[in-house]
């Protein structure tokens, strides 16, 4: 879809926005299971919007842009390396992905969910030096696959159901 510069500097903040407002809702859902760090990922579902609507160049932006501006509100630099790692990993796994036309919005969404996983345990390797670490990605892995599809399917379901102009 082509927009005028203007049009989709608009439509961008709009998503970034909502991506924003959704991670800070999930920031108030209480902890789904007793393992730290699990989480729905509800701000990929403005990503996984973005890039069937607007392009991968797009998605990068909104995804960066919303990681951005959550380490200056409620970040630290820790939070930082994490989220940004697991973000450009994870938005470069659903763009190749998404470009090859051979998978659902569900399997990239999946895809972008386990690579983020990924990404954020090879960060803290970087940072602890703790091999142990690798002992958790079994259960990041599972809890990526469950939200990867949920957010798959509700995206999915956006992606056919708004239309834009």
């Amino acid at each position: 879809m082509k927009f005028s510069k203007t049009k989709q500097i608009s439509y961008l903040a709009m998503f970034t926005l909502v991506a924003l407002g959704l991670s800070y809702l999930e920031s108030l859902i209480p902890p789904l299971t007793a393992v730290p760090g699990i989480k729905i990922g509800l701000a990929n579902l403005a990503v996984i919007f973005v890039l069937y609507k607007f392009g991968v160049k797009s998605s990068f932006i909104v995804s960066l842009t919303r990681v951005f501006i959550s380490f200056l509100l409620f970040g630290s630099v820790l939070s930082l390396a994490y989220s940004f790692s697991g973000a450009i990993f994870s938005i470069t796994v659903m763009s190749v992905m998404k470009k090859s036309e051979k998978f659902s919005e569900i399997g990239v969404s999946v895809a972008g969910a386990t690579a983020h996983n990924i990404a954020q345990i090879l960060v803290a390797l970087l940072i602890f030096s703790v091999s142990e670490i690798l002992l958790y990605l079994p259960v990041l892995m599972i809890s990526a696959v469950i939200s990867g599809i949920f957010i798959g399917v509700v995206g999915a379901v956006t992606v056919r159901r708004i239309k834009i102009k």
